[in-house]
């Protein structure tokens, strides 16, 4: 079957141009053959560092492997952790040079041997465990879920991180019912605004959450009470709610985890679903990192058993990738497209950018400047200035950004800590 798909690809190719208005591909954009070889545009990153370490190439087309689908991927979502990839700042980062990116939407372009219930030409969002900034993907079938036909490529490769996250920590893990409160952490951006959307799906739900100030007009209607970012958010909730929290969402890390716990009503949650302050600049920095480290507040087990509170933390790439958990995902996926098609949620798209323009769009996530998620769009067409950026043109120009090193952005990043 897999070779049956391969030898319809470039038919399938040409129907999905077809469908998109466009002609088939014979200058920058889409696949080339070279020889026996297909090859795609893809954003690669040569290793972990700054901006400059990111560039768009041209690599070998994948195939689908024994239970794997091949997709032409239309548009890829860009989330935090992508950032944190970049600088090598997680645990186990792979080796480079690697395609990043974890979530994409796309058409089924050829199926694996083995694969069931998907038709070449099918509509769908996936997970990938890297490899999702690309033209083309190829990713086990458990990972992949046919979108609605009114969900648009952008909606669905915005949907799948940051809906599955929100529902998993607000119902699987804390277990969210009518009447309870939320506090969640940068509301503004992808998770916190499917955060506040579900929790509009349970009656009575208060929902507090930090989000930059310029943000706040745009989010307003979808948070019952918004404080800016770097206020005193502990006394703001207690002037409110003077018992504090029923749910603690926190994607910060720091000191905020030893505040997060301390609003927590009897029987509350604090649930760890990242730690954005441990980026500060373009790079990795170890001061930051040990800052965040020592400023988590040490948890007491006594403690936690003496004031009825919970703590847990959330990765839903590990619970993916790692822990085998693919049919529960599903299940979550299967009702969150139940939502969407009543019109209960709606992913929020900030803005869409062409591969190319990859560095200006995690300058953007960088400085907490979305509104929402920002989608990487694989057709579009990127201004002059940041495809000469971004575009990989000659060996020379490799050698001179490898000598270059991290220092090339940095006068023009304004970063926000």
């Amino acid at each position: 079957m897999a070779k049956e798909g391969a030898e319809k690809a470039e038919e399938t190719e040409q129907m999905i141009e077809k469908e998109t208005g466009k002609e088939p591909a014979e200058g920058g954009g889409g696949s080339h053959r070279l020889g026996d070889t297909q090859e795609m545009r893809a954003v690669v990153l040569a290793g972990f560092g700054g901006l400059n370490k990111l560039r768009v190439s041209r690599k070998a087309m994948p195939e689908p492997q024994d239970g794997e689908l091949k997709i032409r991927v239309k548009a890829c979502g860009l989330n935090f952790i992508d950032l944190m990839v970049r600088q090598g700042n997680i645990d186990n980062p792979p080796k480079t040079p690697l395609v990043p990116g974890f979530e994409c939407s796309g058409i089924v372009e050829a199926l694996g041997d083995s694969v069931k219930g998907y038709e070449i030409g099918d509509h769908v969002m996936a997970f990938v465990n890297y490899n999702a900034w690309a033209e083309v993907v190829c990713t086990p079938v458990e990972f992949v879920y046919k979108i609605p036909d009114d969900m648009s490529f952008s909606e669905a490769a915005a949907f799948p991180m940051n809906f599955v996250t929100a529902y998993m920590m607000l119902f699987e893990v804390a277990n969210l019912r009518e009447g309870m409160s939320v506090l969640v952490h940068s509301a503004g951006g992808g998770v916190g605004q499917a955060v506040a959307q579900l929790c509009s799906t349970i009656p009575n739900v208060t929902v507090f959450g930090t989000a930059s100030t310029f943000k706040h007009e745009a989010i307003k209607d979808s948070v019952t009470h918004l404080f800016d970012r770097n206020a005193d958010y502990v006394q703001e909730v207690k002037r409110i709610s003077a018992e504090g929290v029923d749910i603690v969402l926190d994607c910060l890390c720091g000191d905020n985890t030893g505040k997060g716990l301390s609003l927590l009503k009897p029987l509350g949650t604090y649930i760890l679903y990242g730690s954005s302050n441990m980026v500060t600049g373009e790079t990795k920095s170890f001061f930051s990192f040990a800052k965040s480290w020592w400023q988590v507040e040490k948890v007491n087990p006594i403690k936690l058993y003496e004031e009825n509170k919970v703590i847990a933390g959330f990765s839903l790439l590990n619970l993916l990738f790692k822990q085998g958990r693919a049919g529960l995902i599903r299940g979550v996926v299967d009702k969150l497209l139940g939502l969407y098609t009543q019109k209960k949620i709606k992913p929020t798209v900030d803005s869409l950018w062409a591969l190319e323009e990859v560095k200006e769009a995690m300058q953007r996530i960088h400085d907490r400047g979305n509104i929402g998620k920002l989608i990487l769009d694989v057709e579009k067409t990127p201004t002059p200035l940041m495809a000469n950026d971004s575009t990989e043109t000659s060996e020379a120009g490799e050698e001179e950004e490898d000598h270059e090193g991290d220092g090339e952005n940095k006068e023009r990043m304004p970063f926000i800590q």
